[in-house]
């Protein structure tokens, strides 16, 4: 049985993303397409409505490559447990009170018993400072915390 895998947003952006000059988003993006195309078959990968929502917004041409990329992906809901961990996450300070989408979908991969988080978002999602409170709410709520991670923490196993 493979480990399954929920795919934030971000990494879908970064796949799809046109060719970056920075450094640190060039390499990410080439660390997210190196797992996309080697990584991606050891692993269950979901989605969410969630984050088919958010790759929605934006340019419309981009919008439609991150569709694209994502339309065989098996999409997750969002039952009644996932906005309870939500809203606990941010109630208990875990993330601050404007990041209830990053929240959610916090919510939504440990309320489907997701082995892996996907993301790039460093800032709320896998941030080292969080991610033991993040841990702890979760688990206090009877649940398990994926593993918060990016493709480069993810990677390809030799």
């Amino acid at each position: 049985m493979k480990n399954s895998v929920y795919i934030e947003s971000s990494v879908i952006s970064y796949l799809t993303a046109r060719p970056s000059r920075d450094v640190v988003k060039s390499a990410r993006q080439t660390l997210t397409i190196e797992w996309w195309q080697s990584s991606q078959a050891e692993f269950d990968v979901f989605i969410s409505v969630l984050v088919r929502k958010e790759i929605a917004a934006g340019d419309s041409v981009a919008s439609t490559q991150r569709l694209a990329i994502v339309q065989d992906i098996a999409v997750l809901g969002t039952p009644s447990e996932a906005e309870q961990i939500a809203d606990t996450l941010i109630m208990e300070k875990a993330l601050p009170k404007n990041s209830q989408e990053d929240a959610l979908h916090i919510g939504i991969a440990a309320s489907h018993g997701m082995d892996y988080l996907l993301t790039w978002n460093f800032k709320h999602i896998n941030n080292a400072k969080k991610k033991l409170h993040v841990m702890q709410v979760v688990k206090n709520l009877g649940f398990s915390c994926p593993v918060l991670c990016s493709p480069e923490e993810l990677g390809v196993e030799s």
